[in-house]
């Protein structure tokens, strides 16, 4: 009986060559998927990731915001807006993670002002940084600076708003009780007394406002901002304000009926004493005081100059 001859039995292992192309594909599939991850590590999304120590993330980010605010930054106001997004969803920091947001956006707007900026673009975020004061109210009621911000930002959408008599009356109605409301709960608030200052001096005397009494108003808030120094606040809360209000007496000592050239000029420089790069001080409104004082000699001169030729025609 003839014995049928079998071949032989193919191997399991694929031959060399596809050995290599295999642990080839391997180590390139192994060096993808580090890459993604690295990719992924480094990307926008990873900043929401939580860090271990957000609160003292979130304190640089304020700071940054606030000297971005002097220095009329407003693209890395807008940054710095949006990185503080991640940390909303913290309860016990929301408050004033929110409030931070909304002022971002409100100096934002502020500065935009300086800039002849698109009012489109100025009214965008001025009312983005009233949803976000909203909101910092709403966690915490007992929070004045959120209603303070509110109060200017509607202010802001007022003067935006003129020639349109119904959108003014609606901000105008939201604004008013809002007002009463701090004059009676917190009229020695620095930061509300500095808001308060541009609604008095528009407002006639009659109905307890004019140029006197803002300057009066801001004068009793720096005094306050001043008292307020000595007493300790947490670092998220605002403290700031004496360099503001020391700027708007600047500009209401320059601005006003009969004008204070000296005052003005001094209340500019103190304010660049505390804040030597504030851009609106120091490049625009110290400018603008100069130039008024270099007027004025010269007005004086011709005067006098006028007044010693008829002295000498009478003598």
């Amino acid at each position: 009986m003839q014995r049928t001859k079998t071949g032989p039995v193919p191997s399991l292992k694929p031959p060399k060559a596809a050995r290599r192309y295999s642990a080839g594909m391997r180590r390139m599939a192994w060096c993808g998927l580090a890459l993604m991850a690295m990719c992924i590590a480094s990307a926008p999304g990873a900043l929401a990731a939580p860090p271990e120590r957000p609160r003292e993330t979130v304190l640089k980010l304020v700071t940054q915001i606030q000297k971005a605010d002097y220095q009329g930054d407003r693209a890395a106001l807008q940054h710095l807006y949006a990185y503080l997004e991640p940390f909303i969803a913290d309860e016990k920091l929301a408050s004033r993670v929110r409030y931070w947001r909304g002022f971002a956006l409100w100096r934002r707007a502020i500065n935009g002002f300086n800039e002849s900026a698109d009012p489109k673009d100025l009214e965008h975020d001025l009312t983005q940084a009233i949803a976000e004061f909203k909101e910092s109210a709403a966690k915490d009621p007992a929070f004045v600076d959120a209603k303070v911000g509110t109060i200017s930002c509607l202010g802001s959408l007022i003067y935006l708003a003129l020639g349109h008599a119904d959108r003014v009356q609606e901000l105008i109605a939201q604004s008013s009780p809002l007002v009463k409301e701090l004059r009676t709960s917190s009229p020695d608030n620095p930061r509300f007394v500095w808001v308060l200052g541009p609604i008095l001096w528009n407002l006639p005397p009659e109905r307890g406002g004019g140029q006197d009494k803002a300057i009066e108003n801001y004068q009793k808030g720096l005094e306050a901002a001043r008292k307020a120094k000595d007493t300790p606040v947490d670092p998220l809360d605002p403290s700031w304000g004496e360099p503001e209000l020391l700027m708007s007496l600047a500009w209401s000592s320059l601005n006003r009926v009969s004008p204070d050239l000296d005052a003005a000029d001094q209340y500019a420089h103190s304010a660049l004493a505390l804040v030597p790069y504030w851009h609106y001080v120091r490049d625009i409104l110290l400018p603008q005081i100069q130039t008024a004082k270099a007027a004025k000699p010269q007005t004086s001169s011709v005067f006098l100059c006028f007044l010693a030729s008829l002295l000498r025609y009478l003598a």
